[in-house]
């Protein structure tokens, strides 16, 4: 299968200082350590001159300490220089983090956003009714949201290990999902172990038609069909396969605007126990 989309060469991660968005920096320092990439951790907050509090960022180094990729004491400049990742962080003096963000992704394109929500019990923090498609509005950015609470994951905040058994990629007939597919297995490539299950998923009567599927050492497809009301069924299979990974095209015509509010995707991302790669169908 012909890739059809470049590879992540930019990771954004929007912060709140909260444990939910620390889970999610973990996998946004981690694509950008396997990219070897730049990292841009962005918080929007009401401080102002010198009340910004630098010492609640996310601590890159500390964290790459920890997981043993660097060694103790490191140099500032030890990220970039040993490990190829050169990361950046932001203040943006705001009242409003969506609109912030949302100007921060046209300003400055990404590839990827990554994202924490709050998981299955209740409103993710970044996806108030339309925050999540606001924030990708124009910057044709994949998102990868991260639920705090999910069972499941890819990258251990503790420790940094990574584990990537199982992907689970519902498709639709009425969106192409050539490019959920390919990310799928991009995924499975280089996060993988070499023993990845890729599952693509339909609710319906039959199984639509799907791209020629790469061959490849380190993964393994299947097809599944059920019945059903799609998100409750998506969620049934992602548990029953116990997915560490959805990716979904979202319904979007360019990029994610108009494409997550009341979505089959937005609904899944509430209640799901484990990553979620929304993928724009328009990119």
């Amino acid at each position: 299968m012909k890739s059809l989309i470049p590879l992540v060469d930019s990771v954004l991660h929007p912060t709140d200082f909260s444990d939910a968005s620390h889970r999610a920096f973990a996998h946004a320092l981690a694509i950008s350590l396997i990219r070897q990439t730049n990292l841009t951790i962005l918080h929007v907050g009401k401080a102002f001159g010198g009340d910004v509090n630098w010492n609640e960022f996310p601590q890159v180094r500390k964290t790459l300490e920890r997981w043993k990729l660097l060694d103790s004491n490191s140099r500032r400049s030890a990220v970039f220089d040993e490990l190829g990742v050169r990361v950046s962080k932001h203040v943006e003096r705001r009242l409003n983090p969506i609109q912030a963000t949302r100007e921060f992704l046209e300003d400055r394109p990404h590839d990827l956003v990554v994202l924490a929500t709050e998981g299955s019990s209740s409103r993710p923090d970044w996806l108030h009714s339309s925050d999540a498609e606001a924030i990708a509005r124009g910057s044709g950015a994949m998102t990868l949201f991260v639920p705090s609470r999910a069972s499941r994951g890819i990258v251990s905040l503790e420790d940094g290990d990574l584990n990537l058994k199982n992907i689970l990629v519902p498709i639709d007939e009425k969106i192409n999902g050539v490019k959920a597919i390919e990310f799928a297995r991009r995924a499975a490539e280089i996060i993988g172990d070499g023993d990845v299950s890729i599952t693509i998923f339909h609710v319906g009567e039959q199984m639509p038609p799907i791209p020629e599927l790469a061959a490849g050492s380190g993964w393994t497809w299947q097809t599944l069909l059920s019945r059903g009301e799609p998100v409750e069924s998506i969620l049934a299979a992602a548990d029953k396969l116990e997915a560490n990974l959805i990716v979904m095209t979202t319904n979007g015509r360019d990029t994610l605007d108009q494409a997550l509010l009341g979505s089959t995707t937005e609904r899944v991302i509430r209640k799901a126990n484990c990553p979620l790669l929304a993928v724009p169908a328009g990119n």
